[in-house]
């Protein structure tokens, strides 16, 4: 990591392990910076300021780029830090910001809302072509496309299964949770005493928590979903929903927003609230963590300074191997073992065993003894530990502590002096253990395809030639040809000498007979 400016905190982008001196990119999380950001040209806020280092050495110039989306393909912006941009420039940039902002304001949506609710049964239809709830004059514009009819209130309640997922995984991927894991948070967190849920990406945990309250005059959970998709805003009032990027901490809609924000966590002088996030999991850490800050403090602003020093409840739902990175910004956290599944996710599922189990967990800064995870689903409480845990997670003597994270039974190795998967060996030369095919030199740097550092597959301009990717298409066929070889060499052998002894047995005994 290079060292910080003065002024500035600089942290690097998900580093793999063992990757000092590598090659990537950096953000650049200025904490006062001289001018404020350029704005994203796709209308999702301020975007962030990164840096590339090559060998652990941070080059001189610093960019500008989009905050949500780290492909290319999705959002192209690039600024140099220093660059100074020509009037001209400047005007088509705008120019393209308002051809990307969205059709209908946040007003105008809730006014939408509202008459479509008044019209009947029969009147009520929603495009899916458009994503979009339709009014009786706009039906002639949608006339050949394809369009619900018949939409009942129960169902303008759960627009998460109206609307057709984003799933593009690196910017505003909705993997949506299973209702399994919405009733168990629904569940859970009345018990542990909270009355109002700040759910920041979690759409369908927002529906749930409102349909319980509307269906159940005990509860008294409310909600407030801030979410990148501007689609929800045809669906929530003002104070329902607010669209926010969760990588910037940019609220779409400015003031207004911001204020039903802090009004919903200040409530009752901050307290009962909880965070319930589940970012996309190909975003950057670092700017989640610095973000999430941002609405702590928002949280502290309302409390009186005898309280200053508590923090605000967080269920952060992230992939177990961030668990270090996470840490690294709230040491407080620990992760649950509880396995969070989704709908649309074809391998994040509930029920799976191995290695085919879902890796998404929980983490949260209150006590894990006080999480009381379900027993029917195979959890179980350890004494030692004094937390729930996954039935195959056992408690290792030597570690003193539930030591899987995966929800397989870990091993312990008495060389690393800790537990590791079961898969893992122990290499000699690397002395620690990983995975058995691994490189003993360590990850390479530079682009996959040729080879070279300085950039990545991504941005490597022989990716389109057709001869070279499919002279390193057959380099990669030969070299898993040669390792299958390698490994079936002995059973290879022993089969083709079986069959000579049983071809001249079989000569021999004709010899005889004939």
């Amino acid at each position: 990591m290079a060292a910080p400016r003065s002024g500035q905190e600089s942290v690097k982008a998900e580093p793999s392990a063992g990757s000092q001196g590598s090659s990537g990119v950096e953000v650049v999380l200025l904490s006062d910076p001289a001018a404020p950001a350029p704005l994203c040209p796709h209308e999702l806020g301020p975007t962030l300021l990164f840096v590339k280092v090559s060998q652990g050495k941070e080059e001189t110039r610093r960019f500008y780029a989009c905050s949500a989306c780290r492909d290319r393909k999705d959002c192209n912006f690039f600024q140099w830090e220093d660059e100074k941009l020509s009037g001209v420039r400047l005007a088509a940039r705008e120019a393209y910001n308002q051809r990307c902002r969205p059709p209908l304001s946040r007003l105008q949506c809730v006014q939408r809302y509202l008459r479509f609710t008044e019209l009947p049964l029969t009147q009520r239809k929603f495009c899916q072509s458009c994503q979009q709830l339709l009014l009786p004059d706009e039906w002639g514009e949608h006339r050949e496309h394809q369009v619900v009819g018949d939409i009942a209130i129960t169902q303008l309640r759960r627009p998460s299964q109206l609307l057709y997922p984003l799933e593009n995984k690196k910017t505003n991927a909705q993997y949506l949770f299973a209702d399994r894991t919405c009733h168990f948070l629904v569940g859970l967190l009345p018990a542990l005493g909270f009355r109002r849920v700040l759910c920041v990406g979690t759409p369908r945990l927002h529906e749930l928590i409102r349909l319980t309250a509307s269906g159940d005059k005990k509860s008294n959970l409310k909600s407030l979903l801030l979410d990148i998709d501007f689609r929800y805003s045809q669906f929530y009032m003002e104070d329902g929903f607010c669209r926010y990027n969760m990588f910037n901490h940019h609220f779409f809609d400015g003031k207004p927003a911001l204020e039903v924000c802090r009004a919903f966590l200040q409530e009752e002088s901050g307290e009962g609230v909880i965070m319930v996030t589940d970012p996309p999991f190909g975003g950057l850490v670092e700017p989640l963590a610095i973000t999430f800050k941002k609405l702590i403090t928002l949280w502290k602003e309302g409390q009186g300074q005898d309280d200053s020093h508590q923090e605000m409840p967080i269920f952060w739902i992230f992939p177990y191997f961030f668990e270090a990175r996470i840490c690294q910004f709230f040491p407080s956290f620990s992760m649950l073992d509880y396995q969070v599944d989704y709908d649309n996710h074809a391998l994040y599922k509930h029920g799976k065993t191995g290695r085919k189990q879902s890796p998404v967990r929980i983490f949260t800064n209150i006590p894990p003894n006080k999480i009381i995870l379900p027993t029917e689903e195979g959890y179980r409480f350890c004494p030692l530990c004094q937390r729930y845990v996954s039935l195959e997670n056992q408690h290792c003597e030597h570690c003193n502590s539930c030591t899987s994270k995966d929800g397989r039974k870990w091993k312990h190795c008495f060389l690393c002096k800790k537990c590791v998967k079961p898969s893992w060996i122990h290499c000699s030369i690397c002395s620690r253990c990983t995975v058995a095919d691994h490189s003993c030199e360590g990850p390479k740097d530079g682009c996959f395809i040729c080879g070279e550092l300085g950039h990545k597959r991504s941005s490597c301009s022989n990716i389109g030639t057709p001869k070279k990717a499919r002279a390193v298409r057959n380099q990669k066929q030969r070299k898993r040809s040669k390792m299958k070889m390698e490994t079936t060499k002995g059973q290879s052998m022993n089969h083709t000498s079986v069959t000579r002894k049983k071809k001249k047995r079989e000569r021999a005994h004709q010899y005889l007979c004939s």
